[in-house]
């Protein structure tokens, strides 16, 4: 159906004889949508505007019929981006919100300037004002644009007009001011709509988008805006939860500056099996090799290696006798760049430093001293450091803020989830304790405002008598998990141990899903994860007396769990024999 959808896709962009022309929606919505047969039973969807065909989805005829008969499509008055409304469902919902409003309305105290100064459609008001109660405007959430719903949700729980807009603010993909928005510009919206469409020029670049992973294609209007700016004058932080995009931020910047920056590009992350999973996206993410080339990923103790073996001529000895820590390559390294460089020549010279751009991923677990060693890598210039990370999933004892190491960084906060489902936020959160973490930033990070978008199913705790037991219990799962379509590819297996980790793997002998330690699932994702092993005396295990050293020790545990727990984009099955880790308790 897919090989003959964009066959006629084709035609019909070539305007050749045969070719699929557009149908009128009888009681439809929106005048301006229509369907075109692309493939047998099957339909899609467009909004078209003079020769502007915006294709909004493939679906089976019936469904096509629905789907483009109610809805209708509009351009935010103040971002000028596209909005969807399901107005079939508002219709029905309207004579609800009249039936149970009260004489005193949610909105009254603010008037309709106000209100559409935040954006609100003219004709959404009367429904507007018909809103009682913060419940109300819940429920009306899957039923308007996130450009709609969020200024409401904001000032239905008491929030001030600057903070609505504030808020409405983040949905703009661009850094840029929209000028005049003309509300019957298709065209102009979808272009200030990266997060919904995407323009191709030719046939190899519609192969291309059709083909992408969604992540290679459409970025949120926060990350884009963050991963394409044209230009910083300053170090970056972006600070964000599990599922807010970070990695994907990340590739996309380091993609952008090899493209249009002004030299070479690394992308450093923590590991090197991290590195190396980077690199593959990259190779996803950019088609053309001559800009592909201009990103190097690594980590930072192998740049360490790097610099030193390039100065002296050989690698140096890591083991045996004359063999040097990674903690003193790292610290010759640093030495080797000031000599090449001088501390002056950054502004002036900004060529001879290794790299002109730096992107850093899973930023909380870089060192001080790795920290100082990419600081000198680049150059003290525009668009010289750009890092992402999260306080919350540092998986070792790194506290250190990017200010006490030469790195004073323009902050930007991630607050929404994409990837987990609500129940399972609510339930990492409580897990990891939900309280501040500190580092990267000065004084602490919170998770205040963190949620998800969508709802999806509650996580499974499981507990066996016995280990034998639990590890039967993880086959019949993975296999049930396997049964209902999931590829194994989607699937990970997680413990805390490298011995547990063994016996899992044992006992899906035959399977092939990804089974690691909670460490090496970090920076990864799948469609689900199974956790075994997560009983008391295991996580955590054995901890320090010293009670400084105690509390470090149980934060970083609880650290290490909300990690492969956050790998889960739908379902998280987490076991145990005997008494539970005291982390699962309420």
């Amino acid at each position: 159906m897919r090989r003959d959808a964009v066959v006629a896709l084709r035609r019909f962009l070539l305007n050749v004889s045969g070719g699929p022309h557009p149908e009128r929606v009888r009681g439809g919505r929106d005048g301006r949508v229509a369907t075109l047969r692309l493939a047998d039973g099957h339909r899609g969807v467009v909004v078209r505007q003079h020769d502007v065909y915006w294709l909004l989805s493939v679906r089976p005829d019936p469904e096509a019929w629905s789907y483009a008969q109610r809805h209708r499509y509009g351009v935010n008055p103040v971002l000028g981006v596209v909005e969807e409304w399901d107005a079939e469902a508002l219709e029905r919902v309207e004579p609800a919100l009249r039936r149970s409003a009260r004489p005193s309305r949610l909105f009254d105290p603010i008037c309709d300037g106000d209100l559409l100064a935040l954006g609100i459609d003219v004709h959404a008001l009367p429904l507007v004002r018909l809103i009682s109660t913060e419940a109300d405007v819940a429920a009306l959430e899957p039923l308007l644009p996130p450009t709609q719903h969020t200024p409401l949700a904001v000032l239905a729980r008491g929030g001030t007009l600057s903070e609505a807009w504030r808020e409405l603010d983040a949905w703009r993909a661009r850094d840029d001011e929209p000028g005049a928005i003309d509300p019957d510009d298709l065209h102009a919206a979808l272009l200030r709509s990266p997060d919904r469409a995407v323009f191709a020029a030719d046939k190899v670049e519609l192969d291309r988008v059709l083909g992408a992973p969604d992540w290679c294609t459409f970025l949120h209007p926060t990350q884009h805006r963050l991963a394409r700016a044209g230009r910083y004058e300053q170090p970056v932080l972006v600070v964000g939860g599990a599922g807010t995009g970070k990695s994907v931020i990340a590739l996309h910047r380091a993609a952008h500056l090899a493209a249009r920056g002004s030299g070479p590009v690394l992308l450093v992350t923590f590991s090197q099996s991290l590195a190396e999973e980077l690199s593959n996206r990259l190779d996803v993410l950019i088609a053309d090799e001559s800009v592909r080339k201009r990103v190097e990923v690594d980590n930072a103790e192998r740049l360490a290696v790097r610099i030193v073996t390039d100065a002296e001529g050989r690698r140096p000895a890591l083991v045996g006798p004359g063999a040097r820590s990674l903690a003193q390559l790292t610290d010759e390294a640093i030495r080797l760049l000031s000599i090449t460089t001088g501390d002056l020549l950054d502004d002036v010279e900004p060529g001879r430093k290794p790299y002109r751009h730096i992107v850093v991923d899973e930023a909380q677990d870089i060192s001080p001293a790795q920290w100082r060693l990419l600081r000198a890598a680049a150059p003290h210039a525009y668009d010289d450091l750009f890092v992402v990370g999260d306080p919350h999933q540092r998986v070792t004892d790194t506290r250190v803020a990017l200010g006490a190491v030469g790195i004073p960084a323009a902050r930007h906060d991630l607050r929404i989830s994409y990837r987990l489902p609500q129940e399972v936020l609510s339930f990492v959160v409580r897990l990891r304790g939900g309280g501040p973490a500190n580092g990267l930033v000065r004084g602490v990070a919170e998770m205040y405002g963190f949620r998800a978008t969508h709802n999806g199913r509650r996580p499974v705790v499981r507990a066996y008598d016995t280990p034998e037991s639990e590890l039967a219990g993880l086959r019949a799962t993975v296999g049930a998990w396997l049964a209902e379509g999931v590829p194994e590819g989607e699937i990970a297996v997680g413990a805390r141990t490298p011995a547990l980790a063994r016996a899992a793997r044992e006992a899906l002998d035959g399977l092939d899903v990804r089974v690691a330690t909670f460490q090496h699932l970090k920076g990864l994702e799948f469609e689900r994860v199974a956790l075994v092993g997560v009983a008391e005396g295991v996580v955590p295990g054995p901890l320090p007396e010293e009670p400084a050293a105690r509390a470090r020790a149980l934060q970083r545990e609880r650290s290490i769990l909300f990690v492969a727990c956050t790998r889960a984009r739908s379902m998280l099955y987490i076991s145990h024999s005997g008494r539970g880790s005291p982390f699962l308790s309420p």
